[in-house]
């Protein structure tokens, strides 16, 4: 009788490990969120999945009162309990897979790193090349949003296998961002505590980019 062969997505794997990193450093363990703690992020991915209109003020400036209004109501329980109800995807929409593996792969896996890496003894971990792959093909579509701000050419480099795209075309030399997907991605995240990540280009361009406001 032949096996049945089960393959949970990246975004499935990385929301798990979220939150069981999450219970290890604590309501209040520091991120890479600005100011935010553990607690600060995992309701904002609740808010995000499970309050339609309060997610809305988080891209929609004029309704942020939405988002704060739902924050304060989502915030309520006690941290572990929060956790366990970002564990498993809200059922609509995120409830299949394909759907939860387009809207949040990026978003587990860079709030992800954000827990990990708001601790000074964080250690950089080796993801699968599947998952490379992954993250490398949400980079090359989401990063052309991320990194327009800085209103100059990106090209972007894959330091672990053949590849590179052009994120963001132009006149001039482009800025070239080499390193693993990983952490390709996070640096379009505006997370500027990434490794590995080498950025050549125009003095003046490379400056740009890294004053520039990246990330939603």
């Amino acid at each position: 009788m032949p096996l049945l062969r089960t393959s949970a997505t990246l975004a499935r794997r990385e929301r798990r490990a979220l939150c069981d990193t999450a219970i290890l450093v604590g309501s209040d363990a520091p991120t890479l969120c600005g100011g935010w703690t553990a607690r600060d992020l995992v309701v904002h991915l609740l808010v995000r999945e499970r309050h339609p209109l309060g997610a809305l003020g988080i891209v929609v400036g004029p309704l942020a009162g939405l988002t704060e209004r739902a924050t304060r109501r989502a915030g309520r329980a006690d941290f572990p309990v929060l956790v366990e109800r970002v564990r498993s995807p809200w059922p609509v929409p995120f409830g299949l897979a394909p759907l939860d593996a387009l809207a949040n792969t990026a978003e587990m896996f860079v709030h992800h790193e954000d827990l990990r890496r708001g601790s000074a003894r964080w250690a950089p971990r080796a993801l699968p090349r599947a998952d490379e792959d992954v993250l490398w093909r949400v980079l090359t579509v989401a990063g052309r949003a991320l990194v327009r701000p800085a209103g100059v050419p990106v090209r972007v480099e894959r330091a672990d296998a053949a590849g590179s795209a052009t994120l963001v075309g132009g006149s001039g030399g482009p800025v070239v961002l080499t390193g693993r997907p990983s952490e390709l991605l996070l640096f379009v995240y505006g997370r500027s505590q990434v490794r590995d990540v080498q950025v050549e280009g125009p003095d003046e361009s490379v400056a740009a980019l890294r004053a520039a406001d990246l990330g939603l």
